[in-house]
């Protein structure tokens, strides 16, 4: 096999072709089944070490050149029925641990993003400081809400961050205390 990608920051078994990035990016689209920013591609990549940022950038432009992939008014890519058929023929040629590692990047980013929007959390400067309000949701309804003062806009940026790693703790958490039982 020839090697005519970069290589800077793809770790051992990472992707050093320019088509085998192409296909891995076809396949997970195809196995997500939604809709990724160009950010978010890139970033699976790159954060898993697959392959270089520049490369993956490369790729997904060419996608879009040879009508694999479109690009879509809000900026994400969808992957074409072209695109599918070069997912669904050529997906052998990238190592099963490669398009695993790049599936679960991708679902784990997704799932992040949907709490995120389920689960809001705004930040609200005050006279002395900063309210943090944790909004919980189950997808159709609110749950709970929350607000918390903080003094600082770091901290209530902080409160922000874990708030959103995981919601659902946050919930489980407050409802035992309302309840009186331990965790």
């Amino acid at each position: 096999m020839e090697y005519d990608a970069f290589t800077g920051g793809v770790a051992p078994g990472g992707l050093r072709s320019k088509s085998d990035i192409r296909i891995l990016i076809c396949y997970m689209l195809k196995s997500v089944n939604a809709p990724l920013s160009g950010d978010d591609i890139i970033k699976v990549l790159q954060e898993k070490s697959l392959a270089n940022y520049f490369e993956a950038s490369d790729a997904l432009s060419a996608l879009v050149s040879l009508g694999n992939v479109t690009r879509e008014e809000d900026n994400t890519y969808v992957l074409t029925k072209r695109g599918k058929s070069v997912a669904d023929d050529l997906e052998q040629l990238i190592p099963s641990s490669v398009r695993d590692k790049a599936v679960a990047a991708a679902t784990a980013l997704l799932a992040s993003a949907k709490m995120e929007r389920e689960n809001v959390a705004t930040i609200v400067r005050t006279e002395n400081g900063y309210n943090v309000t944790c909004h919980i949701s189950g997808g159709e309804m609110e749950l709970m809400s929350l607000s918390v003062y903080v003094p600082d806009l770091y901290q209530a940026r902080e409160v922000k961050k874990n708030f959103h790693r995981d919601p659902p703790v946050s919930y489980t958490h407050l409802r035992a205390h309302e309840t009186g039982r331990n965790l």
